[in-house]
């Protein structure tokens, strides 16, 4: 039976953050009950097109899923579990930004089947959380991750972002530091994307924005990751760490190039050779009411060319890198056949190393990942 990642998307937020470019909004809270309802319907609905796939991830995202009330929550879970095929020892994970979550939700969510949080803290300091946008503050995140250890929860990701406007080397360590003594077992770390179409951006259109600079930025990555190497987290992707046994699995679906299914409003898919996602129109969305055959744009078929340039570069973003044997497995040919200019021209530019398993990206390759990526677009 064939393996697959869900992932679900709540398009709801208290407050928009600054840097967001997702489909979110805040504001909307009259339209809940009726988003629910038709991401309901459509859960039913792609279990019913989808039947012989066997569940090993569910990813809650957003938005902020625990904006929502509980009842409409736990209405999703029962209908996944209830669509499904959900492995026993499927990852069930959902963003839960602190601000969202207290000792109430955290139970609620353990009882619902989730045995994963995702909690969005970003920085320690309540400056910068009050710049980018944040509801909570650095107390808040506290009392929340205190409930939810509480409530059971033992696999708790925490995403952390550097490179932003106003953040000194200094304040970059208090976060590093501060958030490895509380322990989680899974830190993401990002750099600042201004993307197009946000208020950072209009800031930094109009020059009322100063983004950190590169040196900087890598100086800030380059700290963390050895840092973190220090306190026991195994850099296994080039922005994410875990404890041992702790790597996510929604995210090692997406960088090995494996299906994953998204359900709700512009989600994303990759399923049986093609790549689709649905409409972004929230109105459109709920009318729609799961029915299949009006929530899907932009089908995409994924040609053999296209395949092999994904599972090259998705796959090069993990540290240990693609191994020659996955790649003969999946392809019925030898990486060396395909892309050995490549990795030869990459390896005397330093950015690439060899072994007999296969081969992985060098900490200056991570550095200018893209540089190498774009060499395996045939």
């Amino acid at each position: 039976m064939n393996t697959v990642g869900l992932y679900i998307h709540i398009p709801f937020c208290r407050q928009k953050c600054l840097y967001c470019d997702f489909p979110s909004w805040a504001g909307k809270e009259s339209l809940m009950q009726a988003y629910v309802d038709a991401l309901t319907a459509e859960i039913k609905a792609r279990g019913k097109e989808y039947p012989n796939k066997k569940v090993v991830s569910v990813f809650f995202g957003g938005g902020t899923p625990t904006t929502l009330e509980i009842p409409l929550l736990e209405q999703l879970m029962q209908a996944v579990f209830a669509s499904w095929d959900i492995a026993e020892d499927a990852e069930i994970t959902t963003e839960a930004n602190p601000g969202t979550l207290d000792r109430e939700m955290a139970t609620a969510l353990k009882k619902m089947g989730f045995n994963r949080l995702s909690m969005g803290v970003q920085a320690w300091q309540n400056r910068l959380l009050k710049d980018l946008g944040r509801i909570h503050t650095i107390e808040g995140f506290l009392e929340n991750y205190k409930a939810v250890r509480e409530a059971g929860f033992e696999n708790v990701n925490v995403d952390l972002m550097f490179a932003l406007p106003n953040q000194t080397m200094a304040d970059w360590q208090e976060t590093v530091k501060n958030i490895t003594a509380l322990e989680p077992e899974h830190i993401s770390a990002y750099s600042l994307i201004i993307e197009e179409g946000t208020p950072f951006f209009e800031r930094y259109e109009k020059g009322q924005l100063e983004p950190a600079s590169e040196e900087l930025d890598r100086k800030m990555y380059h700290w963390a990751v050895d840092y973190l190497a220090e306190k026991g987290y195994e850099q296994y992707e080039i922005s994410n760490f875990a404890k041992k046994g702790k790597q996510s699995r929604h995210n090692r679906i997406y960088w090995q190039a494996e299906e994953y299914l998204g359900m709700g409003l512009g989600s994303h898919s990759y399923m049986e050779g093609e790549r689709f996602h649905n409409i972004y129109d929230l109105q459109e969305y709920i009318a729609a009411n799961g029915d299949v055959s009006l929530l899907k744009e932009d089908i995409e078929i994924i040609t053999e060319e296209d395949a092999l340039a994904e599972f090259m570069f998705l796959g090069l973003r993990l540290t240990e890198g693609v191994s020659f044997a996955r790649f003969r497995e999946r392809f019925g040919k030898e990486m060396q056949e395909v892309y050995g200019g490549q990795m030869k021209e990459l390896k005397q530019e330093g950015l690439l190393e060899e072994n007999a398993e296969g081969i992985r990206l060098t900490r200056r390759g991570i550095d200018v990942s893209n540089v190498a990526f774009e060499k395996f677009l045939l």
